[in-house]
C-alpha cells in the first residue's frame, strides 16, 4: 500500500500492517435479520427518553462486533524491499548494536525477524492485516471489507471476550467493497440487525465499535452528518457521514444508533493527516442488503448493465434540453452491441425513470439497474427533442460485459480557424471529418473555467452532429434567437466523452 503522506485527500482505515498507509475504499454491508436463516433474535434495546449515554447499547451489542485477522500466502522477500520487514536498514543492525536482540525478537508487524549476514536467501514472510466486522446471524456470518480479506489465505475472528476462532471466506464483492465470512462453530453468536434507511437523520447519534490501530473493541461516538455523500469512488457511492472517531483499522465495523441497529459500515475518511478530523464515511445498510445475500447464496453478485456511460445533470444542462429540472442522467454515449444500444437509446438522451419510478442522478441511476438484475425486463423513461419517450429493453449481464470502448485519434486540419465568439472558442474541421478540433478557448471564458481544452473535439452542440464550422453557427445562431440561453456541447478527448453546457453570449 501507499504511504500516506500530508495532502489532504480520501483514506481508508487499515487494510494491511500496522505499518501500511492509508488506500481509500469503499464499503457495502449489511442485512436485515429477516433475510438470514437465524435461530436467534437480533440485539434489540429500547432508547431511553433522556441521554444517559452509550453504555447501553455498548454492553448489548459489543459481542456481536469482532476483530477480523487475515493471513496471506508465504512470500520470499529480502530486507532491501521496501514494505517488507526493515528495508530502511534496521534490520541489518550491527550484532553488538544495543537494539539488535529487540529487532531480532519481534521483527515487524506479522513477519519473521530479519536475515542475519551477507548474501544469504530471501526470507520467507506471511503478510498480515487486520480490521473489524460483525455477525448478522447466530449461526456465525460475519460482514467484513473486501479490501481487509482480499489476498488473504487464512482468516480468523477475535470475539470481545478474547476468543480466536477460524473462519471460512463466503464470497466478496471488490465493486462494493463487501465481503462475508462464516464461522463454523456450535456455539450461538449474538448478532445485530440494521436500522431502516428512512429512520436515519441528520443529527442522529452513532455509535462506532471496531478494532482501531489493533486495539479491539474501542468505541466512539458521534452524530450523522450527512447523507447520500458521493465522494467519487465508484458508480454506487451514497455514503453516511459522520463525525465519530473512525481510525485504520476500524474498515468493516459497525455504527450503531441507540437502539443497536447498525446504521452503516465505517469504511473511509477524510483527512490531511491520515488521522481522524471528525470526517468519516459509512454505508448504509441497504445499499448492501442484497450484495450481502448474494454473497451468501452464490458466493458472488451479479448485477445488471445497461451499457451507457453517463453524467449527472446540473441547472445549465437541464435549461440547454429544455427539462424542467435538474435531475436524470445524461447519455455521454451508448457502448456499442449493449443493451442500451440495441434498445434505440442516444447520445444526448436524459434518462429520467425507470419503471415509472424517478432518476434522482446518474449514481441513482447505476444502483437501480445494477439492484434490478441481469435479465430483468426494464422500461425507461428518457428526454429526447423536448418530449418524453418510453423504451423497452432487457438488462445485459454486469460480469459479463465487454466495456472497452475505441480511442479515436483527431487531429487539426490544416486549414483557417475560424471562431466561435459567443462561446470563446475558436475551431477547425477534423481531418477525420467527424466533429470540430478546439484550436483555442478563451482564459477568460466559460469554456475554460469549465475545463475544456486546446485539441478536444466537439462532437456535437444540443444534440446536433457537427461535421463543419457552419453546422456549429447555424445551432448557435438558432439558440440565440430562441429563449435558452445555454448550448450543449458534447467534448471528447483523452478523458472520455462528456457533455458541457456554455452560456451563449448574444451578438
Amino acid at each position: 500500500m501507499n504511504e500516506a503522506n500530508n495532502s489532504t485527500r480520501l483514506k481508508t482505515i487499515l487494510k494491511g500492517s500496522a505499518a501500511a498507509g492509508l488506500v481509500a475504499a469503499v464499503v457495502y454491508g449489511g442485512i436485515t435479520g429477516s433475510a438470514i436463516n437465524a435461530f436467534a433474535d437480533p440485539v434489540q434495546i429500547e432508547a431511553p427518553a433522556e441521554n444517559p449515554g452509550f453504555a447501553d447499547v455498548v454492553s448489548a451489542v459489543s459481542p456481536a462486533v469482532v476483530s477480523v485477522r487475515v493471513r496471506g500466502e508465504v512470500k520470499q522477500v529480502s530486507d532491501n524491499v521496501p514494505g517488507y520487514g526493515f528495508g530502511n536498514g534496521l534490520g541489518r543492525l550491527p550484532e553488538n548494536h544495543p537494539l539488535r536482540r529487540f529487532f531480532d525478537q519481534f521483527g515487524g508487524p506479522g513477519f519473521a525477524a530479519p536475515s542475519q549476514g551477507k548474501g544469504e536467501a530471501p526470507r520467507e514472510v506471511r503478510p498480515m492485516s487486520q480490521g473489524s466486522g460483525f455477525f448478522i446471524s447466530d449461526d456465525g456470518y460475519v460482514v467484513t471489507n473486501n479490501h481487509v480479506v482480499d489476498n488473504g489465505s487464512e482468516f480468523s475472528i477475535l470475539l470481545d471476550d478474547g476468543t480466536e476462532l477460524d473462519a471460512s471466506l463466503v464470497g466478496k464483492d471488490s465493486r462494493t467493497d463487501l465481503a462475508v465470512l462464516k464461522v463454523d462453530d456450535k456455539r450461538n453468536f449474538t448478532y445485530v440487525d440494521f436500522a431502516e434507511d428512512e429512520d436515519v437523520r441528520v443529527g442522529d447519534w452513532v455509535v462506532a465499535v471496531g478494532n482501531p490501530f489493533g486495539l479491539g473493541g474501542s468505541v466512539t461516538a458521534g452524530i450523522v452528518s450527512a447523507l447520500g455523500r458521493d465522494i467519487g469512488t465508484g458508480p454506487y457511492d451514497d455514503y453516511i457521514q459522520i463525525d465519530a472517531a473512525v481510525n485504520r483499522g476500524n474498515s468493516g465495523g459497525p455504527a450503531f444508533n441507540l437502539n443497536g441497529e447498525v446504521v452503516g459500515i465505517n469504511t473511509a475518511i477524510f483527512s490531511p493527516s491520515g488521522g481522524n478530523v471528525g470526517i468519516a464515511f459509512a454505508i448504509p445498510a441497504y445499499v448492501a442488503q442484497d450484495v450481502v445475500q448474494d454473497l451468501i447464496d452464490d458466493g458472488k453478485v451479479e448485477r445488471g448493465w445497461l451499457g451507457v456511460q453517463i453524467q449527472p445533470v446540473d441547472a445549465e444542462i437541464a435549461e440547454s434540453l429544455g427539462l424542467r429540472e435538474d435531475r436524470g442522467a445524461l447519455v455521454v454515449e451508448p457502448m456499442q452491441g449493449s443493451p442500451a444500444a440495441r434498445a434505440g437509446i442516444e447520445t444526448g438522451d436524459v434518462i429520467i425513470a425507470l419503471n415509472d419510478e424517478p432518476i434522482e442522478d446518474a449514481s441513482d441511476l447505476s444502483v437501480k439497474i445494477a439492484s434490478a438484475g441481469p435479465s430483468s425486463e426494464v422500461q425507461l423513461s428518457v428526454w429526447r427533442d423536448g418530449e418524453t419517450k418510453s423504451i423497452d429493453l432487457t438488462l445485459g449481464n454486469l460480469a459479463k460485459a465487454d466495456v472497452n470502448t475505441a480511442e479515436s485519434q483527431d487531429t487539426i486540419a490544416p486549414s483557417t480557424f475560424q471562431a466561435l465568439p459567443s462561446v470563446g472558442l475558436t475551431v477547425a474541421p477534423s481531418q477525420e471529418g467527424n466533429g470540430l478540433v478546439i484550436a483555442k478557448v478563451d482564459p477568460e471564458s466559460d469554456a475554460a473555467s469549465q475545463g475544456i481544452f486546446e485539441g478536444e473535439r466537439i462532437a456535437s452542440i444540443n444534440n446536433r452532429k457537427v461535421s463543419d464550422i457552419d453546422d456549429a453557427k447555424a445551432i448557435l445562431n438558432n439558440v440565440q434567437k430562441s429563449s435558452r440561453e445555454h448550448a450543449l456541447f458534447q467534448i471528447e478527448g483523452e478523458r472520455g466523452s462528456r457533455f458541457v453546457a456554455l452560456p451563449i453570449q448574444q451578438s
